[in-house]
């Protein structure tokens, strides 16, 4: 963070549309606005917040269509980084940093709420005020689970000095009261570094959740990409910073007619209930092959960071051109990745572009997308910022950009939607797995899921994957090939019964608005009232170990042999009951199910 000049205070308002493959969206041209930060209210996707530096925040009630700007005011002062972020009630809020009359430069943490849609925004409250300490780079997050807002950011002894006596760290604070207070500021880096704010000094921590509480971090610095977490919702974190992944040339480099840029990682972890839920993903940038080839990056831990997978290029061009200041999002609804960075494939000077890459796959492939109406050309005497953001939620995403032409700056966003597939979340119990004592299913689990023609001979239009939640019972299960129409919902778990919904099929249309079904509420939610109650809930019938459609002598044979053997294991077909071992438990299962000659049943 450098200072920078602002131009002028305004509150008029003014838009413009370009129309391209996306519409762009010109929400300012005048402030000199740079440094945004975007925000969709998942509650109601019309509503959209942003801000920008140094001072002001726009609000959207059409989907981001149109735009009112103001300045936002506080007493502790506004002084840019803004980062917006919303709980689960529709309350937004604003963090931002200082630079406060009689007071001294960045010397907090300051965080405002809104509890109208972006229209009004409180006075603030604070965080990290540590003087004569310097506070910088912050960014925010909430925990859908009990609406706690966590923060990380870098503090500085002296924001600039090269005095090998000051340092700078990665600290934490979090909010349990909606952003009233928060709580003594907590260094979580154990390797510090220096206040010049290059390289060597630690920057770009974000912060995220886990699907069961936890909290996230990584950030750049003198060991290159470095991770932390917390299992007690930031109250305590790791003895140690976990090395990641190296960033060849560092965190802090030349981009040719910008003012100064970076490689800084995001943070995220999937909260839906697709298939990924759980996987962590950090993205960056860094110039590893070459100074005029800076690349966009991505790795992922499946496992709550304990280990990360091979590095993967976001960029699909071919090798020597720009893409620089990524920034990565997760859509909530359906797990997928989207990314918006500037992008410089289609020239060979300093024409930029701002692409997108869109990953449907857990980030194993990205497909990359223009969405910017036409190209700019900037100039490095101006200060171009240091980020740009993404939101999504449910298909609807929301990239916001800083333009430049020659020295004069601009603020756009994009209407890219991706709204047109099937979204059925699903609730279904397997019966081995399900813990009525403790209304619970022993692990979650992955399950795939056919659509098929209501008409013989029933064949099938789509599939999908996703993996049941082991307390709400819930998958979520994306249909991006099936047009809308009335299908039957067929459910195949590795060693249950294959189960098909009620009579006649259901109607799901193409629009990403997610449609509920149940097998758990009802024997009538499967076709034949083929489910098994238990507990007071319904579930598949458990033990078609060899999956060919019925439950008889040879489901028992493999159940008895395994057990005999005392087979352990993950994932064992004979395991009916997900407990890792296979022993009389499942034998016991497997047997009254195929004495019963439990079959598939299907119209």
């Amino acid at each position: 963070m450098k200072n920078f000049i602002l131009i002028a205070v305004l509150t008029l308002f003014s838009f413009k549309i370009s129309f391209a493959q996306y519409s762009n969206i010109l929400m300012t041209s005048t402030g000199s606005p740079n440094e945004p930060s975007i925000c969709i209210n998942p509650k109601n996707t019309n509503i959209v917040v942003a801000g920008s530096n140094l001072n002001f925040y726009f609000y959207s009630t059409n989907s981001g269509l149109n735009w009112t700007k103001q300045t936002l005011t506080s007493s502790y002062s506004v002084w840019g980084d803004p980062s917006i972020t919303v709980d689960t009630a529709g309350n937004f809020y604003y963090g931002h940093l200082t630079n406060p009359s009689g007071g001294y430069f960045i010397d907090r943490i300051v965080v405002q709420k809104s509890t109208n849609g972006g229209v009004n925004w409180n006075n603030g409250s604070f965080a990290g005020y540590i003087p004569p300490k310097q506070q910088d780079k912050e960014w925010l997050c909430v925990d859908p689970a009990n609406n706690n807002l966590y923060m990380t950011w870098t503090q500085f002894d002296s924001y600039g000095s090269s005095n090998s006596n000051d340092s700078s760290t990665i600290l934490f604070s979090r909010s349990t009261d909606a952003g009233t207070s928060w709580s003594t500021a907590l260094r979580i880096n154990k390797k510090a570094g220096d206040c010049i704010d290059e390289d060597n000094t630690v920057e770009g921590a974000v912060p995220c959740v886990g699907p069961n509480g936890e909290v996230y971090t990584s950030w750049s610095g003198p060991l290159g990409i470095v991770f932390d977490k917390s299992t007690d919702r930031g109250v305590t974190w790791l003895s140690g910073d976990k090395f990641v992944t190296t960033q060849p040339g560092g965190w802090d480099f030349g981009i040719e007619g910008i003012y100064r840029a970076n490689g800084l990682p995001i943070t995220a972890c999937d909260l839906s209930n697709g298939p990924n839920r759980g996987t962590i993903y950090i993205n960056w940038s860094d110039q590893r092959n070459g100074t005029t080839d800076t690349d966009v990056w991505l790795i992922k831990s499946t496992d709550g960071g304990n280990t990360w997978s091979n590095v993967k290029r976001v960029n699909d061009d071919p090798a020597g051109r720009q893409q620089f200041f990524t920034w990565m999002t997760i859509d909530q609804a359906t797990g997928y990745l989207y990314f918006v960075f500037y992008d410089r494939r289609n020239y060979s000077n300093t024409q930029t572009d701002v692409f997108m890459a869109r990953s449907t796959d857990g980030g194993e492939t990205f497909n990359n997308f223009k969405v910017s109406a036409t190209p700019f050309t900037p100039n490095s005497s101006s200060f171009f910022g240091d980020y740009s953001n993404v939101t999504a939620h449910n298909g609807k995403v929301r990239p916001i950009w800083t333009r430049l032409d020659n020295t004069s700056l601009s603020l756009y966003t994009a209407i890219v939607d991706f709204t047109s597939f099937i979204n059925l979340r699903l609730k279904v119990l397997m019966e081995g797995f399900y813990q009525p004592l403790f209304n619970q299913i022993s692990r979650k689990d992955t399950v795939k899921v056919y659509l098929r023609n209501t008409s013989s001979p029933y064949a099938i239009a789509d599939s999908a994957k996703g993996v049941i939640d082991s307390l709400n019972f819930n998958g979520l299960f994306l249909f991006n090939n099936a047009p809308s129409g009335t299908y039957y919902i067929v459910t195949k778990h590795f060693n249950s019964i294959e189960t098909w919904s009620k009579t006649g099929g259901e109607a799901l249309l193409r629009n990403g608005t997610a449609y509920n079904y149940d097998f758990t509420s009802s024997v009538s939610q499967a076709f034949g009232n083929n489910l098994k109650l238990k507990g007071g809930k319904y579930s598949l019938f458990s033990g078609d170990i060899n999956q060919d459609g019925i439950i008889d002598a040879s489901d028992l044979s493999f159940t008895d042999n395994d057990s005999y053997n005392g087979v352990t294991g993950r994932f064992v077909s004979s395991d009916v009951t997900g407990d890792n071992i296979v022993d009389a438990a499942d034998v016991s299962l497997v047997e009254n199910n195929s004495n019963d000659m439990v079959n598939v049943s299907r119209p």
